[in-house]
């Protein structure tokens, strides 16, 4: 594919836990000690054993002072596209530009519909986030007149007032695996996040949603190196082995710098609590990684 223009940026998804509350503190600025970009949280507002990831990026954004803050990825069906929008923008600017938005379409609908939501189809909810995001956008528009108003199968908006706009260009990074979804992250988002594990073929799914992706943003008239491709991947180091993402930290750095110049991959972010692992990857896999990307493209 065509070479991205992104920079590489490199996270930790850390499990939001209510009961160890320290841990999810500690490991978050551990991320940032260790240099990476980026920490983020999964968000299940259903679960009573995790803690609302709003509520912990705000109180984690207090707690750091370099490192981005992200849901991975915020449950869209439980929550109105005007408050994700100035939620987002208000922690930006409060963070000073330290807020991106990564976005689900919605699943585990039994839960969802147990505590009020509404249950949708999987095309009912592609066609909900693609009316999500174009409302999320016109509101942080603060500088064009008048309120937004989006007449939507999912979403009404009848004159909502505009703005806060964010301390920065937010990304939206969407979390899909099917065609449809793909192609709507290629026509409206900023980025694609999904999880290595769940990926379809693993790697070599890559190149195939890439494709997707690809077409949808043709369509719309966008060029497709424009949206970012992130990969939240596993934390085991192992000592020894051959196989994608496996082995010593050095042969991570080579597996990840292929899959970036193969790909077009440019975020990575590591899952799990293990701390050493989080500063492994912050301090050794990132910046070799780093390194063998640069000599390959210079």
């Amino acid at each position: 594919m065509t070479q991205q223009p992104h920079e590489l940026l490199f996270g930790s998804f850390i499990t939001p836990s209510a009961d160890r509350i320290e841990q999810v503190v500690a490991l978050t600025q551990l991320s940032e000690r260790a240099g990476l970009d980026l920490a983020t949280f999964q968000d299940h507002p259903y679960q009573p054993r995790l803690l609302d990831s709003w509520t912990l990026i705000s109180y984690l954004a207090a707690a750091t002072s370099r490192i981005r803050l992200a849901p991975n990825v915020m449950n869209l069906p439980m929550r109105q596209p005007v408050v994700i929008a100035r939620s987002a923008a208000g922690l930006d600017l409060l963070t000073g530009g330290r807020v991106e938005l990564a976005l689900g379409a919605g699943g585990f609908w039994d839960a969802i519909e147990a505590i009020g939501g509404r249950r949708l189809s999987a095309g009912e909810s592609i066609d909900a986030l693609g009316e999500a995001i174009t409302i999320i956008r016109e509101i942080w528009d603060a500088d064009t007149r008048g309120g937004v108003r989006v007449d939507g199968t999912h979403y009404q908006v009848a004159g909502a007032k505009r703005g806060p706009a964010p301390a920065h260009d937010v990304g939206i990074w969407v979390g899909a695996y099917r065609p449809r979804i793909l192609r709507l992250v290629g026509r409206v988002a900023d980025g694609w996040v999904p999880s290595l594990s769940y990926l379809e073929g693993g790697l070599a799914g890559l190149a195939e949603a890439n494709r997707h992706i690809d077409e949808g943003a043709e369509a719309a008239g966008r060029d497709p190196a424009s949206i970012r491709r992130l990969l939240n991947i596993g934390d085991h180091f192992t000592p020894a082995g051959s196989t994608a993402l496996t082995g010593p930290l050095a042969q991570w750095a080579e597996q990840l710098a292929q899959i970036t110049l193969e790909y077009g991959v440019t975020g990575y972010i590591l899952a799990g609590d293990n701390p050493t692992a989080i500063q492994q990857f912050g301090e050794e896999v990132a910046p070799a990684v780093r390194e063998l990307v640069e000599k390959a493209r210079t």
